[in-house]
């Protein structure tokens, strides 16, 4: 795809845009300030886990990681100065066999120069119907299955501490950022099947991200857009954002999503 292609966006909201691509290629030439947008403030995202270019396609895990070492120096050299990640991803995946993805993830991290400061656990509550116990009632092989998911929270630099310039204004209540600031936030994750989307996570968790380490005209970016959640946490409270999306289905999917919001 030619870069004048991609510079045009699939779609335009009243503060969204959604683009159709690959990020690593679509990123770049979309910011910089000086042709279309300003670098990125804040990015919250959750990478594809476990996939190749589709969702249909399965890649190794040592596969996924290099892929989230490109993917997350992209990000880094498109992110401003106090630039920060909030990257949702599992504690761990136990098919085809165990990995600690949150660990990995961590280590891609600090390789591709983010600096890792924070960890947030999502509690999604979902183990009501569990029958994995691996070897029941004895010490032979029990299986330990967590019902929760982390929010890694990385800046572009050492420094975590953002100047509080003239513009910039703080739109979070006093009693969710009193509450939030406790690392552990207990809400239910999304149905897959409502969605029309394999892995979606709840507008709630972009939201929070969002107010809490954003100010309000901040930009804000999913480079792994899926069906639009991040952009319209961002359109409710009314920060500009931009989404990037490989799959043409979910650029669809994510756009009556983010029309719907008005």
């Amino acid at each position: 795809m030619a870069l004048t292609d991609i510079r045009v966006p699939s779609y335009i909201g009243t503060r969204t845009r959604l683009y159709s691509g690959d990020m690593r290629t679509v990123l770049p030439s979309i910011t910089g300030g000086i042709n279309e947008l300003p670098d990125i403030d804040l990015y919250v995202t959750s990478p594809p886990y476990n996939v190749g270019k589709g969702y249909e396609s399965k890649a190794t895990h040592n596969q996924w990681l290099k892929d989230c070492a490109e993917w997350f120096s992209v990000m880094r050299a498109c992110a401003t100065e106090s630039g920060r990640l909030c990257l949702n991803v599992p504690l761990d995946k136990r098919t085809p066999s165990p990995v600690p993805v949150y660990a990995d993830c961590v280590e891609v991290l600090r390789q591709s120069g983010w600096h890792v400061q924070q960890t947030i656990i999502w509690n999604e509550q979902n183990v009501s119907r569990r029958t994995a116990w691996g070897s029941f009632m004895s010490a032979s092989a029990p299986i330990v299955i967590a019902p929760v998911e982390v929010i890694i929270v990385a800046s572009k630099h050492k420094l975590w501490t953002r100047k509080t310039e003239k513009n910039k204004v703080s739109t979070i209540r006093q009693r969710d950022f009193v509450y939030w600031t406790n690392g552990m936030w207990t809400f239910p994750g999304e149905s897959a099947k409502r969605i029309g989307h394999p892995a979606p996570f709840p507008i709630e968790l972009a939201r929070r991200c969002i107010l809490l380490y954003s100010f309000a005209d901040d930009l804000i970016c999913d480079p792994f857009a899926g069906s639009g959640t991040t952009c319209i946490a961002a359109h409710r409270t009314g920060r500009e954002s931009i989404g990037i999306e490989i799959d043409e289905t979910y650029v669809h999917l994510a756009a009556g999503r983010i029309s719907g919001e008005g």
